[in-house]
């Protein structure tokens, strides 16, 4: 069963988003722009520039609500995101390639692939590398030791280095969620409760 949700109007449930489907679109629309950026950046020889304006712009988004809002909110204009991202970019020190793609994408209103955009560019440059990226969710950031060991856990599994890629849920509680691949290792308590929800719906 693919996963949706509700969209509500003044309280009114007036039909349903497939989830699935949605991301899938938002990860091709943000492959596209991925590999423009990618490609230009590595004739540059400056994929080591790009991977830490993606580290950096990861922090952002996992600090900042207001720019999460930038990138996803329908109120502001294509010219009011393309202002804002453009000198967020500017104050950021984002190398050109990246600033240059992040303004078209406000232009074209598609600035809420973001966070896609750089998972995929993580990824390229991963594979670029011999890499392997894993995304990882956690309810709390992750320190730098946490991260070391769980990347060396990691590479233990799929015999290969292990680029960790941090983001933060706090709707997850503790745990984590690990996506290696098509593989993923949920140990959230989030998880568990709505296992046990499940398992007492099924005893009820």
């Amino acid at each position: 069963m693919r996963p949706d949700i509700p969209v509500r109007s003044g309280g009114m449930i007036i039909g349903r988003v497939d989830v699935s489907e949605s991301a899938s679109i938002s990860s091709g629309i943000a492959a596209r722009y991925a590999a423009a950026v990618f490609e230009i950046v590595r004739e540059e020889g400056a994929l080591d520039t790009l991977e830490s304006n993606l580290d950096d712009l990861t922090t952002a988004l996992n600090e900042s609500a207001d720019l999460r809002d930038l990138l996803a909110s329908p109120v502001y204009s294509r010219d009011q995101q393309r202002a804002a991202i453009t000198a967020i970019a500017e104050k950021m020190g984002l190398m050109t390639p990246l600033k240059n793609v992040l303004g078209l994408m406000a232009a074209k209103r598609r600035l809420f692939v973001v966070p896609h955009l750089v998972t995929r560019l993580r990824a390229m440059i991963a594979d670029e590398k011999g890499e392997v990226t894993a995304d990882v969710t956690s309810a709390t950031p992750l320190s730098a030791d946490q991260a070391a060991k769980l990347s060396e856990t990691l590479k233990a599994k799929v015999g290969r280095d292990v680029k960790i890629n941090a983001t933060v849920d706090e709707r997850l509680i503790g745990g984590l969620v690990v996506k290696v691949g098509s593989k993923m290792i949920d140990t959230s308590i989030r998880a568990k409760l709505n296992s046990l929800q499940n398992a007492m719906k099924e005893v009820g």
